[in-house]
């Protein structure tokens, strides 16, 4: 049993709580970082199930913190193709339209988060506890007083819950959520192709749900997010793999080829949720821990790193000019942004679940005319490009190295 003081807990080690507590410590923020799992370091030759699409912002926020640079397996995509299911309809992005050498990239969260934790042992400013989970949290007027598992106790000004969509701390700070049940599940698998990706993320609108093959680093290696209604699943689950492979290569256009199941196939079921308050006092939600969206458009974890660079140019700030970012005042408006940018993520994605779930054949022809339009008009699809590049958490990342230094160059 230990006691420790921290001026920020962060309850979870994933992507973004290691990339929220390393750009806490780089800015001299004495951080605990807690987490369940120790996360097996040995990678084989075929990728994980588990993998982001990392957009620009995010790729320099990990690379500014020192991350980028170890993670071995990255799959670079150039392009973005998605149409609809037997139809004309076609919505074609490029770098070079964008005069960018990439997109994006497809990584492993595993390679990612194992990257980080690297980083983290070698910051002085915080304390690293893993295996150990959250057991309970007692308030205080000046701090809270955390119990942890192992027996371990911190006494803490702010804690973090980044502890994923069962967040321990969302729940025991007894913050409400609100969810939205898709009615969709997701089957997740990495697989062989016959044809290389080419470095292009694809993604298929199909009657009963999008379909997406996303680019791994090897060139005929991808990782599939099949989005359909329970009853389709129920029935390719069934299937055996040889089967499985097939029926995916006719859902997908036979795009890339004969097909090759390298991995079990995962299933999940799809909501979106998010929690009521990402603030309390002395308490505040980031990444999965405050929302989670549809996997459409892959932008889950870029919207938690935008969460983990908000929160930490607000505490940053509060700390130098010595105010208490604990308290409520400092926290809200961190809260309210981050809030209202989930919201309109979640909204995005929930109109264009809609706008493609529904078979009227006018909407189609609506559908693809608008596909068409946004791939013909420059400006337009340039602002698609640039919302997917993460163009933005750009301009809030130079905002935060100007006044903290806090990113290698």
């Amino acid at each position: 049993m230990a006691f420790m003081e921290a001026q920020v807990t962060v309850v979870g080690g994933g992507m973004v709580g290691a990339a929220l507590a390393l750009m806490l410590g780089r800015g001299g923020i004495k951080v605990v970082l807690v987490d369940g799992h120790e996360p097996n370091q040995d990678f084989g030759p075929v990728a994980d199930t588990r993998v982001s699409a990392i957009s620009e912002g995010s790729r320099q926020i990990l690379a500014g913190l020192g991350a980028w640079q170890h993670i071995a397996r990255k799959g670079p995509y150039q392009a973005m193709e998605v149409w609809e299911k037997d139809s004309f309809g076609k919505l074609a992005f490029s770098a070079e339209d964008v005069k960018a050498e990439v997109l994006g990239h497809i990584v492993e969260n595993r390679q990612i988060q194992l990257a980080l934790w690297q980083e983290i042992r070698q910051c002085p400013a915080i304390t690293f506890k893993a295996p150990a989970k959250l057991a309970a949290i007692n308030e205080g007027e000046q701090n809270l007083m955390l119990s942890l598992d192992n027996g371990d106790m911190v006494a803490t000004r702010l804690l973090v819950g980044a502890d994923g969509a069962n967040s321990q701390v969302r729940a025991l700070a007894d913050i409400p959520i609100v969810f939205h049940d898709y009615g969709h599940h997701a089957l997740v698998a990495t697989v062989k192709t016959e044809l290389p990706h080419q470095g292009a993320a694809r993604q298929i609108f199909r009657p009963q749900g999008p379909l997406a093959f996303l680019p791994l680093w090897d060139v005929n290696q991808c990782s599939i997010v099949w989005s359909t209604v329970p009853q389709e699943a129920d029935a390719l689950m069934a299937l055996d793999s040889t089967d499985f492979a097939n029926q995916l290569r006719l859902a997908f256009d036979n795009r890339l080829g004969a097909v090759e199941l390298l991995s079990e196939v995962q299933r999940l079921p799809l909501m979106a949720r998010y929690a009521r308050d990402f603030v309390k006092p002395r308490m505040a939600l980031v990444g999965d821990a405050a929302h989670t969206i549809h996997p459409l458009a892959g932008q889950g974890v870029n919207l938690g790193l935008a969460d983990a660079l908000a929160l930490a140019e607000t505490l940053l700030d509060a700390a130098m000019d010595e105010r208490d970012f604990g308290s409520l005042k400092v926290l809200a408006p961190y809260g309210r942004a981050r809030k209202a940018a989930a919201i309109k993520m979640l909204a995005a994605m929930n109109g264009l679940k809609t706008l493609f779930g529904v078979a009227n054949p006018l909407l189609k022809v609506m559908r693809n005319l608008g596909l068409n339009g946004v791939s013909s008009v420059a400006p337009v699809k340039r602002v698609f490009i640039e919302e997917a590049r993460g163009v933005v958490v750009l301009d809030q990342l130079l905002s935060v190295q100007k006044k903290h230094q806090i990113f290698s160059p």
